[in-house]
């Protein structure tokens, strides 16, 4: 009898999404770096800076650019704004969504998430921003909804001393949401404009309407400022962990980005968001796209990037990461001594979150305020993988698989991205092909960036828009924006540009 070969069981490769995670200032995630005689972060004044980052993502098969931004200085560390200000944690900050539009114009397929909070700007207002900015882009942009975490930012722009109460942002954020829905996809029919020029008529009035919001945060009248946009409402991310966040992510987000020092608690997580979608809110929860927080550092061998990892450490700023230590959590570390073990102290809040991070760090046996500081210096509240390209896109495979993650937002410990830089990017690019089908099919690492690009992406053009088409369930944003506004058994039906959210006009009477 003839030997049989058994079948070679293959599993289909994931398509992953890959963004570059940045901020619009020096160091973001790694407090000091800016330090490094080779960055270039702090160059985040300077428009041509982005300009070329975009081009140089896009370049590297990037899906998008997710821009995170504060509103306030990380002034719990030492009850004081001082260690933020001389370290340069997140202080100075630029405003994110106005460097968009020139990314965008150097460009062709990369998408833009930018942060911006409901907590202290009218909906009106964003509405007329975003939909600009959509509308620059040619449906490029993202909005990273948040509800803020920082007292400072109510002290400046409420001129209050602490922030709304966790859940009641998540409240005002609900109907901000709605207000927004109804800006967006329900005041203007799409062939509003239309331009007669033998009759004078730019708009035809009987085709937009106002949308009469009364809540309990938000009174607006309507209509929309700005005609539909491209995306109508702009991709929509998120980020909170908390069950109210969790809550708000599964009715409204398209993708989320987590932060997790392990898969296993990504995953819980994940899987929590996905079950709300479905049994809440009838939504298809596989559809949510979820991001993991990485910060690779590569060398050709592992003893070259150990020796990168262990260099960088020497310009991390400690009191930055304390710093922003405080402002994630509320917790002023300096309070505690030098030599204080934190797992021992009275605080469950320190208890809690020190002895986190301790689990998945198991070589550091004590942990101290400056433990804590080395933990969060490098790359933030995620983990670094160090390592040959073989090495980190095993670690990413692992978040894939266990984690159950759809991409990564990665943090570039510094930015190289000069003219110079650029060049020898090209000339120490490294690639790994894997011999593994059941795996990430191939990597391509970048010295300056870390950039990485999988084989199992579409083309450039259809992976920038792969969260845009294929991450929301239609018949849940009719049935959610249906609730909006009045019905009406009559109007006129139109065409959707919006590949996303239906536009529902028909279903509405015109105010």
């Amino acid at each position: 009898m003839a030997a049989t070969t058994p079948a070679v069981q293959t599993r289909q490769k994931k398509p992953l999404i890959v963004n570059a995670f940045v901020e619009m200032c020096s160091g973001h995630q790694s407090p000091g770096l800016w330090r490094h005689p080779d960055d270039e972060s702090w160059k985040f004044n300077d428009l041509d800076h982005w300009v070329e980052l975009a081009k140089l993502l896009e370049e590297a098969k990037f899906h998008g650019i997710f821009i995170a931004d504060v509103l306030g200085g990380y002034d719990v560390y030492k009850n004081s704004l001082d260690p933020a200000v001389i370290s340069g944690a997140q202080w100075p900050v630029n405003e994110p969504l106005s460097v968009v539009p020139a990314m965008a114009a150097a460009t062709k397929n990369i998408g833009f998430g930018v942060t911006i909070s409901t907590t202290y700007e009218q909906p009106y207002h964003l509405a007329r921003r975003l939909a600009t900015v959509d509308h620059l882009t040619k449906g490029r942009l993202g909005w990273n909804v948040v509800t803020s975490y920082l007292d400072s930012a109510a002290r400046n722009i409420h001129g209050k001393a602490t922030q709304l109460a966790h859940d009641d942002r998540y409240a005002q954020a609900e109907e901000y949401m709605k207000v927004m829905y109804k800006l967006f996809q329900s005041s203007w029919r799409d062939d509003a404009v239309i331009l007669d020029r033998e009759r004078g008529i730019y708009t035809d009035p009987a085709l937009v309407r106002e949308i009469n919001h009364k809540g309990k945060f938000f009174d607006v009248p309507g209509p929309a400022i700005t005609q539909p946009s491209p995306q109508r409402t702009p991709l929509l991310l998120q980020a909170g962990t908390s069950r109210a966040g969790k809550i708000f992510a599964a009715q409204h987000a398209e993708a989320i980005f987590t932060s997790a020092h392990s898969p296993a608690v990504c995953a819980k997580s994940i899987t929590e968001i996905r079950e709300l979608a479905r049994t809440e809110f009838g939504r298809d929860g596989n559809k949510i796209k979820v991001l993991a927080l990485v910060t690779p550092i590569l060398g050709r061998t592992e003893e070259e990037a150990q020796a990168k990892h262990a260099e960088y450490r020497k310009y991390a700023s400690t009191e930055g990461a304390l710093a922003l230590f405080g402002g994630w959590t509320g917790i002023d570390l300096d309070q505690y001594g030098d030599d204080e073990e934190l797992r021992e102290v009275e605080s469950n809040a320190v208890k809690s979150t020190v002895t986190g991070y301790a689990k998945f760090s198991p070589q550091n046996s004590k942990w101290t305020k400056h433990t804590v500081a080395e933990h969060v210096a490098i790359g933030g509240n995620g983990p670094i993988i160090v390592g040959t390209p073989e090495q980190v896109a095993d670690g990413l495979e692992r978040w894939v698989e266990e984690g159950g993650v759809d991409g990564f937002n990665f943090v570039s410990l510094f930015l190289l991205i000069g003219e110079e830089s650029n060049r020898a990017d090209r000339r120490h690019r490294l690639t790994l092909s894997s011999r593994n089908p059941s795996r990430i099919s191939s990597s391509c690492f970048s010295q300056s960036c870390g950039s990485v690009v999988f084989s199992g992406m579409t083309t450039p053009s259809q992976a920038a828009h792969i969260a845009r088409t294929s991450t929301v369930s239609l018949d849940r944003s009719t049935h959610y924006l249906s609730t909006l506004l009045p019905s009406s058994s009559g109007g006129l039906a139109c065409q959707r540009r919006s590949t996303r959210f239906r536009n529902n006009w028909g279903k509405f009477s015109i105010s």
